[in-house]
């Protein structure tokens, strides 16, 4: 088992681990927690009713924070059709079947990628590479479409994605620490309503079994489930 470092031993004490803490009082404690030199991010983890292995429980989508995410994700977009309307919305690099080639070459230095659906199935040939990375888009996320301004926009705006793993927990980031209170409980509650809109109908007793916040290398704050 790791040493705990000093610092996340002083930071640690900061927080009761037997005290359920309502989100406002999370996320001001969570800010406190976060003592880097940098701006850390707060994640937050929801543990969650489900079997993954029940495909109507393997809850997979997108959503754009309102307040953003505080970070900067470099977008490629792989497209024969759409190349002008890329490049107009900002994406950082634009390209055709050709970087498909470069991708097979070991180029992974981008984000996240949007395609339009006539090179899908030149894509899905490298799904193995793209796959495990996490990076293969698809309709349900809004990554493949015709619509690449809408699509790039949601991204620059603080477009997320969230993916219930094996053991039913969805993790997600809300921000950063130079976030305002009111900014990260914006994003927590925008979150927090989507997955009760997701709900699966064949989910029995309580839905959601907890949830924690957490700063970059910082404790888990326990956090009240609120209806």
């Amino acid at each position: 088992m790791n040493k705990k470092s000093k610092r996340y031993q002083e930071v640690a004490k900061l927080v009761n681990k037997s005290t359920v803490y309502s989100i406002d009082e999370a996320i001001a404690l969570a800010k406190q927690t976060s003592t880097l030199k940098f701006d850390g991010t707060v994640e937050t983890v929801f543990r969650l009713n489900l079997d993954p292995k029940k495909a109507d429980q393997m809850l997979r989508g997108s959503i754009v924070l309102p307040s953003g995410t505080g970070k900067t994700q470099k977008i490629l977009v792989i497209t024969t059709i759409k190349e002008s309307e890329a490049i107009d919305a900002g994406a950082d690099i634009v390209g055709d079947k050709q970087m498909i080639t470069r991708i097979q070459g070991g180029f992974l230095d981008f984000d996240i990628i949007i395609a339009t659906p006539e090179v899908m199935p030149e894509l899905g040939k490298i799904g193995k590479i793209l796959g495990p990375k996490g990076l293969m888009p698809t309709a349900k996320l809004g990554t493949v479409t015709n619509d690449v301004a809408k699509a790039v926009n949601d991204v620059r705006k603080g477009k997320i994605e969230y993916r219930v793993d094996k053991n039913g927990n969805i993790h997600v980031i809300l921000g950063k620490s130079s976030f305002s209170d009111s900014q990260l409980k914006t994003n927590y509650q925008a979150i927090l309503n989507t997955l009760r809109k997701i709900k699966p109908a064949t989910v029995k007793g309580a839905y959601i079994k907890n949830i924690s916040i957490s700063t970059t290398m910082g404790p888990g704050i326990k956090v009240a489930i609120e209806e």
